[in-house]
C-alpha cells in the first residue's frame, strides 16, 4: 500500500486526512437518520437493506465497469460485502433499535482493542504496553457507559449486536488495506461497488423485504420533535452515509494507514452522539459521557501503539498477498548467502577475495 505519494510532508498529510474526515461525518449521520423510520415501525433489518440495496443500485455502472476485479479478487470483493458491508450495518442497525445511537457506536469502536487481542492471543505476537493500556482503558469506559452497578442498564441483547458491528468493523478496516496490496490491487471503487452488491444479496435473503413496511416512506415520520418526510432520510442514508462514507472511507485508509484512518473514524462516534442530543434529544449521565471518552481515548491508544519499530498491528493481522512472498525471498536469500560462504571457505582465499557475496544490508 502506497501511503506516501502524494501525501509527503505537512500539507500533503492534511490533505490525506480529508477523506477520513468526511467519511466520519458522513458515517456519524446514518443511526441519527435511521432511528426515526426504526420507531415508525420499519424493521431494522428492512433499514439496512434498502440503504445497502440503494447505494449498490447507485454504485452498479462501476460495478460493470470493473467486471475484471471480481475474477481476480473474488475472496476480497466477498469478505468486504460480508463482513465492512452487510455485516457491521446489520448489527450496528439492530443494536440502535435497542439501545442509544452514542453507546451502539461506542461499542462498535472497541474494534481496534479486538484487532489488538486477536494479534496478541491468537497470533501470539507481542503487543507493546500502550496497546494493553489502551484496551483496558477501552473495557473501563465500555462498563461506564452501560453502568454495570446499575444492573447493566441497557439492552444486553443490543450491547451483543453492538460487539457484533465492532467485530465486523475489524473486517472493514484491515480488507480496505488488504485490496491495495501487490500487482494485483484492486481499485477502491470496484471494491465499494461489489461490496455493496454482494452485501445486497446477503441482506435479501437475511432482510426478506418483500415484508417490509413499505407505507412508511410515503409518511413523515418523528424526528425529536418535529415531522420530516421519510423518503428524505432514507436519501441521506443511501447517498451520504453510505455512498460516500464508503468512498471516502477505503481511501483514506489506503492514503494513510488503518491506524491513522481509525483514530479519525473514531469522530463518528462523537457525532452521532451530537447529533442524538440534538435531533432526537438522548440524554447521556455524566459517567456515561465519561466511559465513552475512556472508550475513544482507549481506542486511540491502542491503534496508535506498535509492537516494533515497523510493525503495523492491524496491518499484521491478515496475512498480505505480499508478506509469504517476502518472508520466502528473505529465506532464499540468506540460504544463498551462506550455501556461498561455505563455498567461499572450501575454496580456499584466493576465491573469496573476489567472489565474496555482498552483506545482508546490500541483499536485502
Amino acid at each position: 500500500m502506497d501511503s506516501t505519494s502524494g501525501t509527503s510532508g505537512i500539507p500533503g498529510r492534511r490533505a490525506a486526512l480529508v477523506p477520513a474526515l468526511i467519511s466520519a461525518l458522513a458515517f456519524g449521520g446514518s443511526g441519527v437518520a435511521a432511528k426515526p423510520l426504526i420507531q415508525a415501525g420499519m424493521d431494522p433489518l428492512h433499514v439496512v437493506w434498502l440503504r445497502v440495496a440503494g447505494a449498490a443500485l447507485v454504485m452498479l455502472p462501476v460495478a460493470v465497469r470493473h467486471r475484471g476485479v471480481l475474477r481476480r479478487r473474488p475472496g476480497l470483493l466477498v469478505g468486504f460485502g460480508l463482513l465492512a458491508v452487510a455485516g457491521v450495518q446489520a448489527c450496528y442497525f439492530a443494536a440502535i433499535s435497542r439501545i442509544p445511537v452514542g453507546v451502539a457506536l461506542l461499542v462498535e469502536y472497541l474494534a481496534p482493542a479486538l484487532v489488538l487481542g486477536w494479534v496478541r492471543f491468537v497470533q501470539r505476537k507481542a503487543v507493546s504496553r500502550s496497546a494493553a493500556i489502551g484496551v483496558v482503558l477501552a473495557v473501563v469506559g465500555l462498563a461506564g457507559v452501560v453502568e454495570v452497578w446499575d444492573g447493566l442498564s441497557f439492552d444486553p441483547v443490543g450491547l451483543l449486536l453492538a460487539v457484533g458491528a465492532a467485530c465486523c468493523q475489524v473486517g472493514y478496516f484491515v480488507l480496505s488495506a488488504h485490496g491495495s496490496e501487490g500487482e494485483d490491487a484492486a481499485d477502491p471503487l470496484a471494491v465499494i461497488a461489489y461490496g455493496l452488491l454482494i452485501g445486497a444479496v446477503v441482506l435479501t435473503a437475511v432482510a426478506r423485504p418483500w415484508g417490509m413496511r413499505w407505507h412508511v416512506l410515503t409518511h413523515h415520520v418523528a424526528m425529536g420533535g418535529d415531522q420530516v418526510p421519510a423518503w428524505l432520510l432514507l436519501a441521506w442514508i443511501v447517498l451520504i452515509a453510505t455512498v460516500l462514507a464508503y468512498l471516502t472511507g477505503v481511501v483514506s485508509v489506503r492514503r494513510l494507514s488503518p491506524q491513522v484512518a481509525g483514530v479519525v473514524a473514531c469522530l463518528e462516534a462523537v457525532v452521532a452522539t451530537v447529533l442524538a442530543w440534538v435531533l432526537l434529544g438522548e440524554r447521556f449521565s455524566a459517567p456515561q459521557m465519561a466511559g465513552g471518552a475512556l472508550v475513544l481515548i482507549g481506542a486511540f491508544i491502542a491503534q496508535t501503539a506498535t509492537p516494533g519499530a515497523a510493525t503495523d498491528p492491524v496491518v499484521e493481522a491478515l496475512p498480505h498477498g505480499n508478506a509469504a512472498g517476502e518472508a520466502a525471498d528473505e529465506a532464499i536469500g540468506e540460504s544463498a548467502e551462506a550455501a556461498a560462504e561455505a563455498a567461499d571457505e572450501a575454496a580456499g582465499e584466493g576465491v573469496t577475495g573476489g567472489g565474496r557475496l555482498p552483506d545482508r544490508a546490500r541483499t536485502s
